[in-house]
């Protein structure tokens, strides 16, 4: 593929709802640039964006991909993106790099809550936007239901610069509010036509409504307008660019992406009206531990960051990165600025869904691969040593949902830990973490179908099977009164034996206090050099459990007296004495189970306000309190035992339709209602 500069290259990602249309929409671009030869997804449901197997399983995007084309001398590499809200992740590294996020919104559905999720990143971004509403062709689709959606929830940016001509089975065109001409594709490619009488009064009346809507905005060109001179297509075009490029104008185009009808028309349009890497004058950067401005040229030296990380189990890790300034060439090394490595890009290329073509070098402002960096991320940012330099973190949703997971046979564990290192390079926002106090490994995601997926993927690509569990909530022990009891270890085996008696008193402290040792030793009843000991024993017997199995905290414990033999006396024995005596003074001291407690944050549409207040109380959740926030949603904060909540993501999401979100964050213990204590006591049994 031709290397072009700067000002030729558009950055663009596809977002909008999963079953929108974006993947059938960057086959159709391909293929009306002539990249490919047939429309994959509507022969037979291999398209180019879409490769992994689990990808052709369910039918949907999973991951990101690109798709770079030549359209009118210039390059479009379109960054196609899943919808679904569990792969959102992706979503939010394709807008880090694009310079134009392209909406795909279905006529026939509307506005749906994948849109509105990816519209609220890109504002927060300020990445520039523009609609293309599709499946025009489709039963119960229309555009005029479509834009009312698009006006109603994005505002009064939106603007139309085409409209359709006909709809459903009749559509079959589009008419350009620039120059007021229609284009019907009846024999496949684009045909130059006048507006269809039925349609000219409307399309007068929005272009002039359109033409008015740009005119204000430059002075200049208001007043030639009041005087009577309408400004060509080309100005209009140049004007509303500008808007564009500044994120308050969001054109909309509409069309068909299985017809194709009207795609080509989209292809220019970016090109026309989409901003250029060039947008990007400056970056704020981590410089030497402090933020610094500086300007990103095409000339100078190279700097790129990773955006999205491919663990192939043939070539390696893949890497997709931005070249955010300067020119890169192959068989340069480059510094991580995150891990200090030096790494060597022998191969530079430009990825064409999976496949890959080699490239001589690449400008600033384009997207490209490397295959094999050996200590380099997702997020991770590479330059030159003279330029230490870190580009802004990538942003990434939290997980909210998590599934406990272990080997299934030896040689599983054998690979485990590899396997789910690899897994983590590609997908950041995937956390695995070792949970001590419950002994399971946890992964967390952003959902059912994400956690399902990984599984799947760890199996295919490195060959590793694990089963799954119920996560377990650690709960804690305390004690609810005070008690005392003597602690005695004796043992004799010839030679010297084993002998320490430690006396105790325990006592509640207060919740969240922890652990508190008090020596009260006095006359040498125990030596000085052996109370650690007793300590040390209480310590490790309160991690090991209580009288269920939790660990316990919130006590005090006063050692107070003890005894000791000359010869057989030893830390040892003085460390058993304080595990004895600890145990035997809990289990007369009122144990109870502690559980804990999170802050949780809920994020509806109003509609949903009661549903949702509801359902925390039926959890034995406290509400906290309610918010308005932007978008005409409320913020519901709650506090919710954390065992209520285990499965939260699957339910707030069936509850809501999708258009809830939450965090979820540990707040504190508290005592376990006693209705609940038999049953989480005989659940420990089990597990134990």
């Amino acid at each position: 593929m031709k290397v072009y500069p700067p000002e030729k290259i558009r950055n663009v990602a596809l977002v909008g709802h999963s079953g929108a249309g974006k993947t059938t929409l960057a086959e159709a671009l391909l293929f009306r640039a002539g990249t490919i030869s047939r429309l994959g997804r509507i022969e037979d449901g291999n398209t180019v964006t879409d490769f992994d197997p689990e990808e052709h399983e369910r039918g949907m995007s999973l991951s990101l991909a690109l798709a770079p084309f030549e359209w009118h001398d210039h390059k479009i590499n379109v960054i196609d993106t899943p919808g679904a809200p569990d792969f959102i992740a992706d979503v939010y590294a394709a807008l880090h790099v694009a310079d134009l996020a392209v909406f795909v919104v279905s006529a026939v559905d509307g506005i749906e809550v994948g849109t509105e999720r990816a519209w609220r990143v890109a504002e927060e971004f300020g990445v520039p936007r523009m609609v293309f509403i599709n499946k025009l062709d489709k039963e119960q689709a229309s555009f005029d239901r479509t834009l009312d959606q698009l006006r109603d929830r994005f505002g009064a940016g939106i603007a139309p610069i085409e409209l359709p001509i006909g709809e459903e089975a009749s559509f079959h065109g589009v008419a350009d509010l620039f120059t007021d001409k229609a284009y019907v594709y009846d024999s496949g490619a684009a045909q130059e036509a006048e507006i269809p009488d039925d349609l000219e009064a409307r399309e007068h009346e929005v272009h002039d409504n359109l033409v008015e809507g740009i005119v204000v905005a430059d002075d200049e060109l208001l007043e030639r307008y009041l005087e009577g001179d309408i400004p060509a297509a080309a100005e209009l075009e140049k004007m509303m660019a500008i808007g564009v490029a500044d994120a308050t104008v969001f054109p909309v185009v509409c069309g068909s992406a299985t017809g194709p009808i009207a795609v080509d028309r989209l292809a220019t349009f970016i090109v026309e009206i989409g901003p250029s890497p060039l947008r990007r004058k400056t970056m704020s950067v981590m410089a030497g531990g402090s933020e610094v401005e500086i300007d990103l040229r095409s000339d100078g030296d190279p700097l790129i960051q990773v955006f999205k990380t491919i663990a192939d189990p043939y070539v390696g890790q893949i890497s997709l990165f931005r070249v955010l300034s300067g020119r890169l060439n192959p068989e340069q090394t480059l510094n991580n600025q995150r891990s200090g490595s030096d790494e060597k890009l022998s191969k530079i290329a430009v990825m064409v869904g999976k496949e890959s073509e080699a490239v001589d070098y690449l400008p600033m402002g384009d997207l490209g691969a490397v295959a094999k960096l050996n200590d380099t991320g997702t997020g991770d940012t590479l330059s030159v040593k003279s330029q230490p330099v870190k580009a802004p973190p990538i942003m990434k949703p939290t997980p909210v949902l998590a599934t406990a997971v272990k080997a299934k046979t030896q040689a599983d564990t054998d690979k485990l830990a590899n396997a789910l290192r690899r897994i983590q390079q590609e997908d950041p926002v995937l956390v695995v973490e070792r949970n001590a106090e419950t002994k399971q490994t946890l992964m967390r995601g952003m959902g059912e179908t994400h956690l399902t997926i990984t599984l799947q993927r760890l199996n295919r690509k490195f060959g590793v099977e694990v089963d799954t569990e119920a996560v377990r909530v650690p709960y804690r022990e305390t004690i609810s009164r005070p008690a005392q009891a003597e602690g005695k270890y004796k043992k004799q085996s010839g030679g010297h034996g084993q002998f320490g008696v430690a006396m105790l008193k325990v006592e509640p402290a207060q919740r969240g206090e922890g652990f508190e040792f008090v020596d009260e030793i006095k006359g040498g009843s125990i030596p000085r050099q052996f109370i650690p000991a007793v300590e040390q024993g209480i310590v490790e017997t309160m991690a090991d459990g209580g009288t269920v199995g939790f660990p316990v905290v919130d006590v005090r414990v006063r050692c107070y007296d003890g005894k000791y033999h000359s010869v057989d006396s030893s830390e040892m024995s003085f460390k058993m004495a304080g595990r004895l005596g600890f145990k035997a003074a809990m289990a007369d001291a009122g144990p109870i189970i502690l559980e804990p407690i999170s802050k949780i944050e809920v994020s509806v549409p109003a509609s949903y306000q009661g549903d949702v207040m509801g359902d925390l109380s039926s959890r034995r959740g406290q509400v906290q309190g309610t918010d308005a926030a932007p978008g005409g949603r409320q913020l519901i904060t709650a506090l919710v035992p954390t065992s209520e909540i285990i499965s939260y993501a699957m339910d707030l999401r069936s509850l809501t339709q999708g258009w809830g979100t939450f965090t979820a964050e540990h707040d504190h213990y508290q005592e376990l209602p006693s209705h609940l204590t038999d049953k989480v006591v005989a659940e420990a049994k089990e597990d134990n």
